[in-house]
């Protein structure tokens, strides 16, 4: 076992060199940044490091928990959605704490946070979708058990409340990325986007709650991702073809679609600002995947991707976006692209190891320019 250990701190150690030898941002150095002795993680597949795999048979059969999926990390899946890393495993290695473990993983250490994400997950409890026509799969873990999940961690982790709060008061919380399941579910099922948009509301306002909830707990430093500009990825690109050149921007996004993520965002921002004025003792950040992602794409044949595969899934099979929905990543016969370092997108649903790398690395010059980091 201690030798297992020690090879994989050693792995570890060499991706946190490589991430930052080849940072594009201002390099974050060791006095810039917080001494958080924790993080605790709330989301999806955007941030699940194996908790879905780890729910049941359902689970175990997810494409996450067989190869090519984590190929490029560790040589084996781990319940990632990527083929390696993803950005919560890049920003815990710059706070210089070891990467979070899945909460449903027994017998592993959790003193230095816990990841509750699970792939597939929603901000709204199932019975939202139910009585909306709309199906969501069994394994659902919406982020009302995530909270319950989290609420147990801390019953075994503390003697007292007190305890827990001093914990909470020096642990950096992500709530989310958190609802864009809500609403791919509603599209691939055929509702129209005028519909979706009446979600909004009930999605952001189960994601401030939640805050509300981890404060409530003692946490003092929360970040709250918003959504993906979605009209750039290819599961969206494939399924919602547009006939007129106008339907896309300059990068070959669908602006529709792009639309309806910053509608979401930007109510996401006006809730937590709200927040803000609640609770004035509290830092809650706003984490701009959107501009983010988009960051990553306008730069990226100088970040080294394949300008002709910007848009195309790296592990798929035909169509001009690389993608089939019938026939995914980790089916039999999907092949996986020869340069995986100069794609962004996996699966056609997921980043890449190296897009997550340089996503976290503009998300960390954000974030930690803002934290305040007196004790």
């Amino acid at each position: 076992m201690a030798s297992h250990l020690l090879y994989l701190f050693l792995i570890l150690n060499s991706f946190f060199i490589l991430s930052a030898s080849t940072a594009t941002n201002t390099t974050i150095t060791q006095e810039k940044t917080c001494p958080f002795e924790s993080i605790y993680q709330f989301g999806d597949s955007i941030s699940d490091v194996g908790n879905l795999i780890r729910k049941g048979p359902a689970g175990a059969k997810s494409y996450a928990a067989r190869l090519p999926y984590g190929e490029a990390f560790l040589h084996r899946p781990t319940g990632r959605c990527s083929n390696g890393l993803l950005m919560i495993d890049y920003i815990a290695m710059a706070l210089r704490l070891p990467l979070l473990n899945p909460y449903l993983q027994p017998f592993v250490p959790k003193d230095h946070g816990v990841n509750f994400a699970v792939a597939g997950s929603t901000a709204l409890n199932s019975s939202f979708f139910m009585a909306r026509g709309i199906h969501v799969p069994q394994s659902n873990s919406p982020l009302s058990l995530q909270l319950n999940w989290f609420r147990n961690h801390l019953k075994l982790l503390c003697q007292t409340r007190k305890d827990c709060e001093k914990r909470l008061q020096r642990a950096l919380v992500f709530v989310g990325e958190i609802g864009g399941n809500d609403y791919n579910y509603a599209f691939f099922q055929g509702k129209l986007v005028e519909e979706i948009s009446t979600y909004v509301p009930h999605v952001v306002r189960a994601t401030t709650d939640a805050v509300e909830e981890v404060i409530g707990e003692g946490a003092i430093r929360v970040v709250v991702p918003g959504n993906f500009p979605v009209g750039c990825i290819p599961i969206y690109l494939t399924s919602f073809p547009n006939s007129n050149p106008n339907a896309y921007d300059d990068l070959k996004c669908l602006k529709d679609l792009n639309k309806f993520a910053r509608f979401h965002n930007n109510h996401l921002k006006r809730a937590l600002e709200k927040l803000r004025q609640k609770y004035p003792h509290v830092v809650i950040l706003y984490a701009d995947y959107y501009a983010a992602f988009l960051s990553v794409l306008r730069r990226a044949p100088h970040l080294g991707f394949e300008p002709s595969s910007l848009n195309k899934a790296c592990c798929g099979i035909g169509g001009q976006y690389n993608y089939d929905g019938s026939r995914m990543c980790g089916h039999a016969g999907v092949p996986v692209c020869s340069n995986p370092k100069q794609h962004i997108h996996w699966d056609g649903v997921h980043l890449t190891q190296e897009a997550y790398r340089h996503m976290s690395e503009w998300l960390l010059h954000e974030i930690l320019s803002k934290i305040k980091c007196v004790w």
